[in-house]
């Protein structure tokens, strides 16, 4: 579907209109008048959500006494003392997240507030063992966890990989879609929907399911952001445009996830974010890649997964005065998304699914120092190119720093491990040998 045929049927510009003229504001500096989040209804059930979600997925960490990674707590709690205040009432965490931890640091931090100040969302991420008994242990893990006794929104997690086989395998045929049905009846779960990764005709077939009526979803989550709209790969991926018409036409509300591509979209490449600064210099590359989300009506929260105090100032800033894109904007940024995909860069999320490697290799840091250096700039492409020696020795000196000897991509020994695990569906050791390759090209002055 043409973007602009879209926004034409979906009411997006509406929205748009009734939002007023577009203006402008400044990083530190807010923008004159109120701010006042951005509240989404939800059709089914009349709640209130707050357009800004906050994804537990990337809680900041520390290193504890034993040098473990652990979640700093105290951090978390500031964040969400200042998400609350500032209007953010929807948290999404699951008990996969941060190797296990995210859901206990979410009920810490967010059991320090009246239980109708917030609406949690979490999953049934039963990807390693999916047996009744363990399924079931999860579920009611999680209610501990989070210190609640309902949720308010319930994912089946990351569905659509592998198929109706690997569907009814993680919820059918253990009996599991019956239970959590029970217990929706029961009120312990408000709203049971789905998140999902994969391909075409695996979304459809959970369409199909509700067409049906074997199946009624309450809301979906979907990867949208302006780069999968119309460029997503077609094959392990299904552009998102597509995705958000047929859940649209359904009237199923809409959660984003990777709205930024797992920061991508806010360290965009120079010449992208030059056009983008030209245009409004006193706003965030990161904040187009919000705007784009919440500017189409069907979408009740756009998650982000957001680490410290400064993006989470920064997004509260885009969504208390927020602008939904006009047309040309959206052609706008169709176009940075076409140039986008020129860049070798490998379409990792830095979710850490993939992790730990049982060989030690970091996976994730592997990737996004390797994407960091293409968009900032700093990638040696030739022996020919302007200022080669200077570029490969940075390369390779950050390189070590951020990932350690150990660690790094050339130590992969292809056992195929992590691609279960890659909601993405990447050719994880395909591309740490690409990186390998690259590196020993580098070292040898070969490129």
């Amino acid at each position: 579907m043409k973007r602009r045929d879209f926004i034409k049927i979906s009411g997006a510009a509406a929205l748009a209109a009734a939002c007023g003229p577009k203006g402008s504001s400044s990083q530190p500096t807010k923008e004159e008048g109120p701010e006042e989040m951005l509240m989404r209804e939800n059709p089914k059930n009349g709640d209130r959500i707050s357009a800004l979600g906050f994804g537990c997925m990337r809680w900041p960490m520390v290193k504890d006494a034993n040098g473990k990674d652990v979640i700093d707590q105290e951090a978390v709690n500031e964040m969400v003392d200042y998400a609350i205040e500032h209007g953010i009432n929807y948290f999404d965490t699951s008990p996969a997240y941060l190797q296990g931890q995210s859901e206990k640091a979410a009920g810490i931090a967010l059991s320090r507030y009246p239980r109708d100040k917030y609406f949690i969302a979490t999953k049934l991420s039963n990807f390693s063992d999916a047996s009744p008994e363990a399924s079931i242990q999860m579920y009611k893990d999680s209610f501990k966890q989070l210190k609640t006794d309902y949720f308010d929104y319930y994912l089946l997690h990351s569905i659509g990989r592998g198929g109706k086989d690997a569907f009814n395998k993680r919820y059918v045929d253990n009996g599991l879609l019956p239970f959590l049905l029970e217990e929706k009846k029961a009120g312990r779960i408000r709203n049971l929907g789905f998140s999902f990764h994969g391909a075409k005709h695996e979304f459809d077939y959970f369409m199909e399911l509700f067409d049906s009526g074997e199946m009624i979803w309450d809301f979906v989550q979907i990867e949208m952001n302006y780069v999968d709209w119309t460029h997503a790969d077609g094959v392990r991926n299904v552009n998102a445009d597509y995705l958000y018409a047929e859940l649209d036409k359904r009237g199923l509300p809409i959660v984003i996830m990777e709205p930024l591509l797992g920061g991508r979209l806010a360290r965009v490449p120079e010449s992208i974010a030059r056009h983008m600064k030209e245009r409004e210099p006193d706003k965030s590359v990161a904040s187009w890649a919000f705007r784009f989300c919440a500017t189409y009506p069907r979408v009740l929260c756009v998650l982000s997964g957001m680490t410290n105090m400064d993006p989470l100032r920064e997004n509260v800033e885009t969504f208390g005065h927020f602008k939904p894109l006009t047309e040309e904007e959206l052609e706008f940024l169709e176009q940075m998304a076409t140039q986008m995909m020129e860049y070798p860069l490998v379409n990792c999320t830095d979710c850490k699914y993939c992790m730990p490697c049982p060989w030690g290799i970091d996976i994730p840091g592997t990737f996004q120092h390797y994407n960091r250096a293409i968009t900032d700039g700093t990638y040696a492409q030739s022996t020919a190119q302007k200022d080669y020696a200077k570029l490969k020795k940075a390369y390779l000196v950050s390189y070590d720093r951020a990932v350690a000897t150990v660690r790094q991509a050339d130590h992969c020994i292809n056992c195929g491990e992590c691609l279960s695990h890659c909601p993405q569906s990447i050719p994880i050791p395909t591309q740490l040998k690409r990186i390998a390759k690259y590196i020993d090209d580098l070292k040898q002055d070969i490129l």
